[in-house]
C-alpha cells in the first residue's frame, strides 16, 4: 500500500505571492495553455482537499457570486481547519476540522485514496509545513511581480528544504517547479 501524500499546488507570483493583499488574484487572469498547466492531470490524482478557513470564506465568496467553477466539488472530500467557530451548515461535501494537524494527517494518510491537495492559503501550509506534513510543492511561477500581498506561507522563522523533482517550461513564460519536501 502506497502512501497518500500532501501536496500543496498553486499558482504564485513570481515574488513569491498567492493572493493580492486583500485577496485578489486578478494577476491570475490570463490565457492558458489546454490542461491547464497541468491542473487538469493533477485533479485526476487526488480525491481530498485540504482548505483554511479564509479560503474557505473566499470560495463561498466566489461560488454566491456565480464564478464559474467555484463550486466545491462534492466528488471530493473537502476538509476545512479553522480556530474560529464551525458554522451549523456547510455546502454538501464540506467537513469542518477540530483535531490537531498530527493527528487528522496520519488519520488521513491511513485511508485507501488517491493524494491530497493542500489548497490552502498560507496559514494552513505553515502549520502543516511545521508539524512536517506537507510531502511536495507543485508551484505554477506566474511571471509577474505584485509587490506585496499574501505570501504563500504565513511568515516564522523555519528553514525548510526542498529538493527538485521537475520543472516545465511553458511557451507563455510560466514556469511550473515540483519538489519534494527533504524530511
Amino acid at each position: 500500500m502506497s502512501t497518500r501524500k500532501i501536496i500543496v499546488e498553486m499558482a504564485i507570483s513570481a515574488d513569491g505571492f498567492i493572493a493580492r493583499s486583500d485577496g485578489s488574484v486578478d494577476w491570475l487572469e490570463r490565457p492558458s495553455p489546454e490542461g491547464h498547466y497541468g491542473m487538469v492531470e493533477f485533479y485526476k490524482t487526488i480525491d481530498t482537499i485540504l482548505w483554511g478557513r479564509k479560503t474557505y470564506d473566499m470560495a463561498l465568496d466566489f461560488q454566491k457570486k456565480g464564478i464559474p467553477g467555484s463550486a466545491f466539488d462534492t466528488k471530493l472530500k473537502n476538509y476545512v481547519f479553522t480556530r474560529g467557530p464551525v458554522p451549523s451548515e456547510a455546502p454538501a461535501g464540506v467537513e469542518f476540522v477540530e483535531i490537531p494537524i498530527k493527528e487528522f494527517a496520519n488519520n488521513l494518510r491511513k485511508q485507501v485514496g488517491k493524494d491530497i491537495w493542500m489548497m490552502g492559503g498560507a496559514g494552513i501550509i505553515a502549520s502543516f509545513l511545521d508539524e512536517g506534513e506537507i510531502d511536495e510543492f507543485v508551484l505554477t511561477v506566474i511571471p509577474t511581480f505584485i509587490g506585496e500581498g499574501i505570501p504563500m506561507v504565513a511568515p516564522a522563522r523555519r528553514n525548510v528544504s526542498l529538493k527538485l523533482i521537475s520543472s516545465t517550461n511553458f511557451p507563455d513564460d510560466v514556469v511550473k517547479l515540483h519538489y519534494a519536501v527533504t524530511k
